[in-house]
Parts: structure tokens; C-alpha cells; sequence
């Protein structure tokens, strides 16, 4: 896997945390360091943690599954890539009310970091199939590219709003589906990138 797909993927997987920290930033009073670098440690972390999780549960998979891994890439990446485009469009312009409170405790952190972490769980389980992947690289541009978002999300959110919250879950989605499909069609030799 090439380092570019990493880093488009790793975009892909950090806009659900992009979307929240977002919200995040609407409810803090000052969009300080300290609360950009708490938001992008948090959710940045979580994203690098889960796909690791996948990936080790994916391997002891692989020998049953490995006649059809570029399926199941494809399959789990258009899933969650059309689920986050049909929240972004099915919701309001408002936040959850889990990430509308200004709080950076470690229990609420915690929570909004496992949820928004689930779909790069199971890219993680999707990169265990695919026969080039570099787990450790991987892992670090998701981390590395979630803490980043994460900690603009944190200050556009208190300077600007929710203007950006649903084009970043539609665009995230929209980039795992295509990463799904480029992994298939690669797989199938139709492309070659």
C-alpha cells in the first residue's frame, strides 16, 4: 500500500473525530493549546490504537479468509464510508448532545474517542487482508493526520461553527468508499495505481 492511499485513508478515517472535535470547539469558551492538543491526544490516539486492535484480530483470520480479502476490504471500507455519509446527511446541523458539552474530562473524552474509532477498528480488520500494508506506517498516519484534524476541528468549531461538521463527514465518507474500490479494482487488475 502506497504511502499516498495511507494518507488519503488515514483522512478518511479522521473526519468522523474532525466532525466531533468541531463540535467540541462550539461548546469550549477559549479554543486554547491546551484544549486543540487534549482533543487531537484523544481522538488522534484512539484512531491509531483501534485499526492496531483490527489489524491483530485480523491476522488470525486471514489464513481462512485470504481467498477473498479484497472483498472484504472493499465491502467493510464502502460500508462504513456510505454510513458516514448517511449520517452526515441524515442529521440536523446540530451536534450530538455527547459532544456539545465544552468538558475535556476523561470519562466523556474517552467515550467520543471509542466512538468516533470503531470504523478505523474495522479498517484495521480490512488491512490484516490486504498483502502490502505496513501496520506500524499505517497506524501513524491515522494517528499522526487524526490529531492534527482533530485539533483544527477544535478551533474552527469555536471560530466558525458547524459550517464544515457535515462536508467533512460526507467527504470522509466519500474517500473510504473510493479507497474500498481501488483496493478491489487493483485486486482484480483492472487498475493499477
Amino acid at each position: 500500500m502506497s504511502l499516498m492511499t495511507l494518507f488519503i485513508t488515514a483522512v478518511g478515517l479522521s473526519m468522523d473525530a474532525f466532525a466531533v472535535a468541531i463540535c467540541k470547539g462550539l461548546a469550549v469558551k477559549k479554543a486554547g493549546i491546551k484544549q486543540m492538543v487534549l482533543a487531537g491526544l484523544w481522538f488522534g490516539g484512539f484512531q491509531a490504537l483501534m485499526p492496531f486492535i483490527g489489524y491483530l484480530f485480523g491476522s488470525t483470520l486471514k489464513e481462512y479468509v485470504e481467498k477473498y480479502d479484497h472483498w472484504i476490504a472493499f465491502i467493510l471500507l464502502g460500508l462504513i464510508g456510505f454510513n458516514m455519509i448517511k449520517e452526515a446527511l441524515s442529521k440536523d446541523d446540530d451536534c450530538d448532545c455527547e459532544s456539545k458539552s465544552g468538558s475535556m474530562a476523561v470519562k466523556e473524552m474517552f467515550t467520543l474517542a471509542v466512538a468516533t474509532s470503531i470504523d478505523a477498528l474495522i479498517v484495521g480488520v480490512g488491512y490484516a487482508f490486504l498483502p502490502d500494508v505496513n501496520i506500524g506506517a499505517a497506524v501513524g498516519f491515522i494517528g499522526v493526520i487524526t490529531f492534527v484534524l482533530s485539533a483544527i476541528g477544535i478551533k474552527i468549531g469555536n471560530v466558525f461553527g458547524m459550517k464544515f461538521k457535515s462536508k467533512a463527514e460526507i467527504t470522509g465518507g466519500v474517500i473510504l468508499i473510493l479507497m474500498g474500490l481501488k483496493i478491489l479494482l487493483e485486486h482484480l487488475g483492472i487498475i493499477n495505481f
